[in-house]
């Protein structure tokens, strides 16, 4: 072999090497890409976990699509679920007719009582009191269960409840902060104030709980139902008198 021969082989073979040398580099920079974009990826997913699992602190109850708010009788045998909606006349009607027994009952663990909240009239009128008034039950059921019922009633009552025809009062949030200083956990409650001030505290919570009034096919409300067969509203005295409520006191009568 000349030497002419052996140098260009020689540099044949050190071209072969600086190419392989640079497969190399060029296969571990990918490597390291890749490993980097996995890590954020990582970062990110823990990050949006995070923010899920907050978002369901502060989203009350919002797991699954039956939503609604257990207001008492967790373990009772049998189920009456109430679909509302809060400017309705005809549930503020039935609220102050028989809300209170209703709860007393539930709470005594007759039965187990579940409110589901829609906004139909929204819908059909326009306005959001329905959405709003739900998203400011939502910051009260995370101070309590029973501010939630003892707000929910309130808002129903004849005193604070808005007249269907009238203005959207449950749209404005300095009204709905003040039907709730007539609720003793919900008065100077800072977090909770904040919260109903907040134009996105909640919103998602109402949001949900309005989509699954609506995935209920309700046609009106008030709609009730007891073991998931509807009853008309006038004959729910009737049936909480058989399951042992007292409609005066909501206290289970002596026998």
């Amino acid at each position: 072999m000349s030497k002419r021969n052996s140098s260009e082989a020689k540099r044949a073979a050190r071209e072969r090497l600086r190419i392989e040398r640079e497969k190399q580099a060029k296969k571990e920079r990918t490597r390291r890409q890749l490993l980097v974009a996995l890590s954020v990826v990582g970062v990110l997913a823990v990050v949006a976990g995070i923010g899920v699992f907050v978002a369901k602190l502060n989203d009350q109850d919002s797991s699954g699509d039956d939503l609604a708010v257990t207001t008492g009788g967790a373990k009772a045998e049998k189920t009456i679920d109430v679909y509302e909606d809060l400017r309705c006349p005809a549930c503020a009607s039935f609220e102050q007719a028989v809300g209170e027994p209703l709860q007393k009952g539930a709470e005594e663990g007759k039965y187990k009582l579940r409110i589901h909240l829609g906004a139909i009239i929204d819908g059909n009128m326009g306005g959001t009191g329905s959405k709003n008034a739900a998203r400011a039950l939502g910051a009260a059921k995370a101070v309590s269960t029973k501010a939630f019922a003892d707000y929910k009633a309130q808002l129903y009552s004849a005193k604070w409840h808005p007249e269907e025809q009238g203005p959207d009062k449950f749209a404005d949030n300095n009204y709905l902060l003040k039907v709730s200083d007539t609720v003793p956990e919900l008065k100077d409650n800072k977090a909770f104030e904040k919260a109903v001030k907040s134009k996105k505290k909640y919103n998602k919570w109402a949001k949900d709980m309005i989509a699954s009034f609506n995935g209920a096919e309700v046609q009106s409300t008030p709609t009730i139902k007891i073991d998931g067969k509807q009853v008309q509203p006038q004959d729910v005295p009737a049936k909480l008198k058989d399951m042992g409520v007292d409609l005066k006191s909501g206290k289970e009568k002596k026998k």
